[in-house]
């Protein structure tokens, strides 16, 4: 089983599927990060071997954050925009969308399911 920043890759998956289940890396960050570590993107996982993964457990170290540490850092970026009182930290705060979407109809993902509101009906057409 190859572990990879705290993530245990699934062994049925090709390498570069694969490494896009670790937070922070997408598919093409998964194909830099296998052409660095001279591995080819069609093995699977359970056909990697020792050194192979060493290698990709390298690079991502060396590369830069991923899981737990980018996490944390967005965390704390919403935080300082939150405590400096911007716009987009007030909207961060009441749960509403950031980046200029409409909120009159749709942005249900953000503001959550709908709430029923006591004594209104709905009109007659």
């Amino acid at each position: 089983m190859a572990r990879i920043a705290g993530i245990d890759l699934p062994l049925q998956k090709r390498i570069d599927v694969a490494l896009t289940y670790i937070y922070g890396i997408g598919m093409a960050r998964s194909k830099s990060i296998l052409a660095n570590a001279d591995c080819p993107g069609e093995v699977r996982v359970k056909d990697l071997t020792e050194d192979q993964v060493r290698r990709i457990r390298q690079i991502i170290q060396d590369e830069g954050r991923v899981e737990g540490d980018l996490r944390k850092n967005i965390q704390m970026n919403i935080k300082r925009l939150i405590e400096i009182g911007c716009y987009r930290g007030k909207r961060h705060s009441q749960g509403l969308p950031v980046r200029g979407q409409r909120t009159h109809t749709n942005a249900r993902t953000k503001k959550g399911p709908r709430v029923a509101v006591a004594g209104k009906k709905k009109v007659a057409k």
